[in-house]
């Protein structure tokens, strides 16, 4: 799932050869044209500018020809630099665009430098990042060798013979720092979009301007020019950047530390530079914005939370309430989504008018979910443009308004782009969260453990080299809830690296379990001789087959229960009509007090997630949990947890699938007596206090 659709998608025709095109904006609005680079990717490589930039501006993507949404003409000369230019300005009066700032990489930034120079009055400006513009030296290309190691494979004869191995082995070069695995994979599907033989076709040194060439067009470029470039480039020296920058009289910037694509592997600072330059540059570009005397300023918390299921609200609104306790005078803002909005519009809080730019996360998890399965590791890796776009908003919105204290509840986007981007950081930040370690399964083998690994060392490195980032770092609950699971080779286990980084603040129940149960049963109009079993998946769509598969268990279940009644709650995302059920078995949508009825049932059917199934513990009630397949939260870090409270039965999915089996486990378990630990009800209280000290 992508973080911002475009709002049309087109197609120049130009003798014979088209080559697509995507808007996103209305004409009019002061634009950016963002070229794509070498043929060895196609245009999605913005996918991290796009959703943030077209908040800004209209923002245009060209296709180049051999990849992507262009045609692969059989031609040589069809992939000459004129070509290119001409297909931009074609894209330009096809959508109306009379003048833009052009942003390129890579050889989409020669070409945006050679169109600046052949057609000043449309160009506004020219951000040129990693360019490529001189010949570069390659006096092997065509000679065949008896093996291929490094850039030697940067040869005519192994892209024939194993285009694969070459597209892997560059874009390696493209990315050389550290935990970039997610790039690297984005960049190698890319690549494998075209093939040899039409890459060969790009390569055309009768056309490549020499270095002469290049300082002759770059010095006729009359628009400002801001270039950006990575010091540790082994595809582009970093001279080339200094060179370009001289004979544009343009800015430079120097990535230290940075390889060939700053806008994929620093997409929070080069969303900032394009943004900067574009408001300088462009008629309209600039914006408004308020600013507050200090002594004029209100207290204020900006509470971000994670809009994955409902669990994180119940928890911040208990423990926004302390905090208010603590401090009367508090203003808090949320900054967040469906169906989190939901529940605090309900109770009247200030969801945060920048909450409507967020991407959707929950959407995206449920997108890629299968049959009661999310292998949400994966889920999250795929979802960076995602969190790129949502940490964009955060960034924009704390930018501009001020505030004493910032808390992240999993807000997975803000912790990881500050540290990035640690001079971002203006507040006191606190972050929450009730698990730490990504886990591998054991079904995704040596490469999701490597992966996994690579993932918890980048976090680890990013912790130990900016330990007060967060000024408080909460585990909601208690030292012994965290696994002792290795996070990977040389790194701490997941128990050892949560008494290093965390304050615990013991578990925060989102309401205390009612005191008279029979009141409350009598009061949701539940009868003293029903065997009342309430079937729920939490806040997201992710677990219409468990509903299903209950309901269809039901006509079992009753024989063996008399007066059983079975309720199932479809929460916000998912509509009752599209679960059927057999007779006599209730659905119902989402309830905003479904703890009183998780307090009230006699069995509750849940998944494996942690807020619904520590509840059903606090309220002593007897329950099934069945964890979604893959999932390493549910499958691994609940369970931990569940057993420590000696609370609920587990069922997989296969016997959660299978009617005779839940049904005989339905009435085994419903009305059983437990004897939990109990669950600590100060943990909201004590959570606050750790957060007032901040303010």
């Amino acid at each position: 799932m992508r973080a911002r659709y475009p709002d049309v998608q087109g197609v120049v025709e130009r003798d014979g050869v088209r080559v697509g095109y995507d808007v996103y904006g209305e004409p009019g609005t002061p634009t950016l044209v963002l070229l794509t680079s070498w043929a060895i990717v196609h245009a999605r490589q913005w996918k991290a500018q796009i959703p943030y930039l077209a908040r800004h501006f209209r923002v245009i993507t060209v296709e180049g020809r051999g990849n992507g949404r262009a045609d692969r003409p059989d031609r040589e000369e069809a992939y000459a630099d004129d070509e290119y230019v001409a297909d931009v300005l074609a894209v330009m009066d096809e959508t109306a665009t009379g003048r833009a700032v052009l942003v390129g990489l890579s050889l989409g930034s020669r070409h945006a430098l050679q169109f600046a120079a052949r057609h000043p009055e449309r160009v506004a400006g020219v951000v040129a990042m990693g360019a490529l513009f001189a010949s570069g030296a390659a006096p092997d290309f065509d000679v065949e060798q008896p093996e291929y190691e490094g850039w030697a494979k940067y040869n005519r004869h192994y892209w024939l013979a194993d285009y694969p191995g070459f597209v892997e082995f560059f874009i390696a070069e493209v990315f050389p720092e550290p935990h970039s695995t997610k790039q690297r994979e984005d960049g190698v599907g890319w690549g494998l979009e075209t093939d040899g033989p039409t890459l060969l076709r790009t390569r055309n040194e009768r056309a490549r301007p020499t270095a002469e060439e290049a300082e002759a067009t770059c010095r006729q470029v009359q628009c400002p020019v801001l270039v950006v470039h990575g010091d540790l480039d082994t595809v582009v020296p970093l001279t080339e950047g200094v060179d370009i920058a001289r004979w544009t009289g343009g800015e430079l910037v120097v990535v230290a530390g940075g390889g060939h694509a700053p806008p994929m592997r620093e997409p929070v600072l080069t969303n900032r530079l394009i943004r900067d330059f574009g408001r300088a540059h462009l008629p309209g570009g600039g914006g408004s914005r308020t600013w507050t005397r200090a002594r004029d300023r209100r207290r204020r918390a900006l509470f971000v939370c994670s809009p994955i299921g409902l669990g994180h609200v119940r928890r911040d609104l208990a423990i926004a309430d302390e905090l208010r306790v603590l401090h009367p005078d508090l203003q808090i803002d949320w900054l967040t989504q469906h169906p989190v909005t939901r529940v605090l519009e309900e109770r009247g809080e200030r969801v945060h008018p920048a909450s409507r730019f967020l991407a959707g996360e929950t959407a995206h998890l449920e997108s890629e979910a299968g049959e009661h399965e999310l292998r949400v590791f994966g889920s999250v890796r795929r979802m960076d443009e995602i969190l790129v776009a949502n940490f964009m908003v955060f960034a924009d919105l704390v930018e501009e308004e001020p505030y004493d204290l910032w808390i992240a509840d999993e807000g997975w986007d803000v912790d990881a782009f500050l540290h990035d981007n640690p001079e971002l950081k203006r507040a006191p930040y606190a972050w929450l969260t009730d698990f730490t370690g990504w886990l591998p399964m054991a079904d995704g083998g040596a490469a999701e453990a490597a992966l996994t690994a690579d993932w918890n060392a980048e976090r680890v490195e990013r912790g130990r080299r900016y330990p007060r980032l967060r000024d408080r770092s909460v585990f909601v609950g208690n030292p012994d809830d965290v696994v002792d699971a290795p996070l990977g080779p040389g790194l701490p286990t997941a128990n050892e690296w949560a008494r290093e980084r965390y304050a615990f603040g013991g578990y925060v129940l989102g309401s205390p379990p009612p005191a008279d149960r029979a009141e409350l049963r009598a009061d949701l109009g539940y009868a003293a001789d029903e065997q009342v079993c309430v079937v729920t998946v939490g806040g997201s769509g992710v677990g219409e087959s468990l509903l299903r598969r209950t309901g269809e268990a039901f006509a079992l279940a009753e024989k063996r229960v008399p007066g059983l009644r079975m309720v199932l709650v479809t929460g916000p995302r998912i509509e009752p009509a599209a679960v059927p059920v057999p007779p006599g078995v209730e659905v119902r949508g989402y309830l905003p007090d479904l703890d009183r009825h998780l307090a009230a049932c006699d069995l509750a059917v849940v998944q494996g997630g942690l807020s619904t199934t520590m509840e059903l513990t606090a309220a002593g009630r007897p329950f099934l949990y069945v964890p979604l397949t893959g999932h390493f939260e549910q499958q691994v870090h609940v369970p931990h947890r569940l057993g420590r409270y000696r609370a609920g039965r587990r069922l997989d999915y296969a016997d959660a699938a299978d009617p005779e089996r839940l049904a005989e486990a339905i009435a085994t378990e419903i009305g059983r007596p437990t004897d939990y630990r109990p669950v600590e009800t100060d943990g909201a209280a004590r959570t606050a206090r750790l957060l007032a000290e901040l303010l």
